[in-house]
């Protein structure tokens, strides 16, 4: 299979050498050839879409946005097996949670559509100013323009789609630009939305590398909102690279789940063998550091280890297997890396730890100090880390001794604690008896700190792709 970028409609395959190949992180099996886009193609994409704002998407009402989004929606439910298929052969996540994925990338879209009809504005009193009588004065929210899309192999479809249905949604145009490991399901993505109805312009593809593609779109005089989901430190240079443009960065995590004396052991535990290890720990919420109380730290870590240890490792593909490879091998030497660093240094591997090409054990981590990697940084592997904590106020200052504040996880049957300890979490989100790891595609998603800027789920990113808009009018001139 040969993929290439698609600019109006069009694929731009040629016979040039500039292609990258995409191989299944399991068994290391070719999923397609990609020919790499250059500067020129970047440069076409985005006039293209500039274009076709201007002349379309811009004065597009908002029952056909919404009525585009509904059928993209209906497209993806038909050919659910199809996306999940190419998103476990890409990127190695077994084949339960690329349907998982699939099926909430649906919900994406659906939303999308419903708020797609209620973007609104409001009614200004204009009269509470001195001298405002006999004025009026209204919003009205209206689309940015072009909107360059950055998006991870992770969750090559749901998290695109948290930045294109969105941004359809308010009327904007947008220039998608995947990550080059997963860029099958990203073109697979965009014939389905033309299918579906949406000008072919509205939505241009450009396969690339970062390297190379990332400054020139970022940079460029007709992007006007970048939206990134990625790594902290590309997400520095994209903040320093965008100028006066509209920036969204969902950028790294080390969650933190806090597990105190009283906490239900019976539902946290599975809950967070889930989080911590769910798509070998490649998620940017997960459950990193485990805080437990030490009146119930041995019985935690007991558990914690059998249930970790009973995860079905194998072929990705099949039905049963719960636990699959890293991205690629480099990802799991790194992780390795830092296991084996941490253990120089006085923590302690209960379970886990073993490499073998890009498949990285499950991994629980004891003795742990707050300087080493596994602890300061996001691991972005299968490594957690289990803490002992004596008092609540020891536990949040742990939490909280983060670059990061992405999500956090509270366990306790005392509410008045629960929200005490969340309402202390320097965090974009709090969960309550509940793993960090959890995200439902309606409520904002985001972080503080060092996590990034802006928020996600589908209403608060299409705030973040318009621009409120002032009109007002002098009603005396009308006597």
């Amino acid at each position: 299979m040969k993929i290439a970028s698609i600019i109006n409609g069009a694929e731009s395959i040629d016979n040039r050498e500039e292609t990258l190949m995409v191989y299944n992180p399991h068994n290391q099996e070719r999923v397609a050839e990609v020919q790499l886009a250059d500067e020129n193609e970047l440069n076409a994409a985005i006039d293209n879409s500039y274009e076709t704002f201007h002349h379309t998407m811009k004065t597009m009402p908002a029952h056909k946005r919404a009525d585009i989004l509904l059928k993209a929606a209906e497209l993806l439910e038909d050919r659910l097996e199809d996306f999940a298929q190419i998103i476990t052969k890409e990127a190695g996540k077994p084949i339960q949670f690329s349907r998982a994925e699939v099926k909430r990338s649906m919900q994406v879209i659906r939303f999308a559509s419903e708020y797609a009809k209620q973007i609104s504005g409001e009614v200004i009193p204009m009269d509470a100013a001195i001298g405002g009588e006999n004025r009026f004065g209204f919003t009205k929210r209206v689309p940015v323009g072009v909107v360059a899309a950055i998006t991870p192999f992770n969750f090559p479809l749901n998290l695109s789609l948290h930045k294109i249905a969105p941004a359809i949604a308010a009327g904007n145009t947008i220039v998608l630009k995947p990550a080059e490991k997963t860029p099958v399901s990203a073109y697979m993505l965009v014939k389905l939305f033309h299918e579906a109805g949406l000008p072919v312009g509205g939505l241009n593809l450009v396969l690339g590398l970062g390297e190379e593609l990332g400054d020139p779109l970022v940079k460029h005089e007709k992007i006007h909102k970048v939206t990134f989901t990625g790594s902290l430190g590309v997400g520095r240079i994209i903040r320093e690279n965008a100028g006066f443009k509209k920036v969204t960065l969902e950028l790294g995590s080390n969650s933190p789940n806090l597990l105190f004396e009283d906490a239900d052991l019976e539902q946290a535990v599975p809950s967070l063998v889930k989080g911590a290890f769910a798509f070998s720990g490649q998620v940017c919420i997960s459950a990193q550091r485990l805080y437990v109380h030490r009146s119930i730290y041995d019985r935690f870590l007991d558990d914690f280890k059998k249930r970790t240890e009973e995860l079905v490792i194998g072929d990705p593909m099949d039905e049963a297997t719960d636990f699959g490879p890293m991205i690629n091998e480099e990802a799991a030497e790194r992780a390795k890396s830092w296991i084996d660093d941490a253990v120089i240094h006085g923590a302690k591997v209960h379970t886990g730890g073993e490499q073998n090409g890009t498949l990285l054990t499950p991994t629980i981590m004891t003795d742990v100090k707050s300087n080493m990697k596994v602890i300061a940084e996001e691991v972005f592997a299968p490594i957690v880390s289990v803490i002992p904590f004596d008092t609540e106020e020891e536990a949040v200052k742990a939490a909280n001794d983060s670059i990061y504040g992405l999500q956090a996880g509270v366990f306790t049957k005392d509410i008045n604690k629960a929200f005490r300890v969340a309402d202390k979490l320097e965090m974009g989100g709090v969960w309550i008896n509940e793993i960090s790891t959890y995200r439902q595609d309606n409520h904002p998603y985001g972080g503080v700190k060092q996590s990034g800027i802006g928020r996600e789920g589908v209403k608060y990113a299409v705030e973040d792709m318009t621009e409120m808009k002032f009109f007002g009018l002098n009603l005396d001139s009308y006597q």
